[in-house]
């Protein structure tokens, strides 16, 4: 009879057992499991809320109901798209200007003395304890019409400049001023992979500038400029203070669409649908870049 009860009523696991199963996860994956629950709820909960958003009737302000297609087809015959191709050529442009922009500056603070270096780093930092917003309208002062600029300068010759901003070249000024440190940054870290002693080797074989730059300097930070490129190509395709301050409505960016969709609009699924899109584009640029750089590779760690 007691046989019979054991086959039928399942025995609870004992703590040995319950230790042992323990131990067969790597120790690694119990230190990580606070991290990974906070990113699942932190930043997957969020996107799924925003995917399944994207999916219902216009209106809705519930992500349970009967899915549809509306708000993507929305994007298409409402013209969205003007938006989207604004926002990548601004996020492009500016890529490259910030790369041209920080190259040089990088080489100056990594040449430079320690407590020279610090200071010009101070210098580059310091703005990003100041709010976004408030460092735009300080440049809207300055070079709107009856500005500082405008103002001194007719002060002083008698000539007006008039307005400086309210076009495309002052929205690409404001996003290279904004995220500058961003390009910055990795490129002096790229730039740290360099070693002096084989650029000396290469000028006592007879290199000129151009060549150890070509095939010593640019290989060698690769790394470091291709993840500033990259960093500040995605955050440029979100911005929209730029064009909203500098540019006052001569051009708008997706982003501007998106928040007027979750805003005046009152339509998350419509919002949803152009954060998707949005999502998808930064993260099949990421990706198509990472196929084509072996990035292991440039970093040396590949056997």
């Amino acid at each position: 009879m007691t046989e019979a009860l054991d086959m039928v009523v399942p025995v609870p696991q004992t703590k040995s057992q319950g230790i042992a199963l323990i131990k067969l996860l790597p120790a690694g994956f119990w230190a990580a499991l606070p991290i990974l629950a906070l990113l699942i709820l932190g930043f997957l909960a969020p996107l799924l809320m925003v995917l399944l958003f994207s999916f219902m009737p216009r209106g809705s302000f519930s992500p349970f109901g009967i899915p549809t297609l509306e708000n993507y087809i929305d994007i298409f015959t409402q013209k969205f798209y003007i938006s989207f191709g604004w926002s990548l050529f601004l996020a492009a442009i500016s890529t490259f200007l910030l790369m041209i922009v920080s190259y040089p500056l990088a080489v100056a603070i990594k040449k430079a003395a320690p407590k020279r270096a610090l200071i010009l780093t101070l210098l580059i930092v310091a703005p990003l304890f100041v709010a976004e917003n408030i460092r735009l309208q300080g440049w809207v002062f300055f070079l709107d019409k009856a500005g500082v600029l405008d103002g001194s300068v007719k002060h002083m010759t008698g000539f007006e400049i008039g307005s400086l901003v309210t076009n495309v070249p002052a929205i690409v000024f404001g996003i290279v001023y904004i995220y500058l440190p961003f390009m910055l940054f990795p490129m002096i870290m790229g730039l740290a992979n360099v070693p002096p002693d084989v650029k000396e080797a290469a000028a006592d074989m007879g290199a000129t500038k151009w060549q150890m730059f070509r095939d010593i300097e640019l290989p060698l930070a690769a790394p470091g400029i291709l993840i500033g490129s990259l960093l500040c190509f995605v955050i440029s395709l979100g911005a929209f203070s730029e064009s909203k301050f500098l540019g006052k409505g001569v051009l708008v960016t997706i982003a501007q669409d998106i928040e007027s969709a979750f805003t005046f609009g009152q339509n998350w699924p419509r919002g949803s649908a152009l954060s998707v899109l949005v999502i998808l584009l930064a993260g099949s640029a990421v990706f198509l870049a990472m196929r084509k750089i072996d990035l292991e590779k440039m970093l040396g760690r590949s056997q």
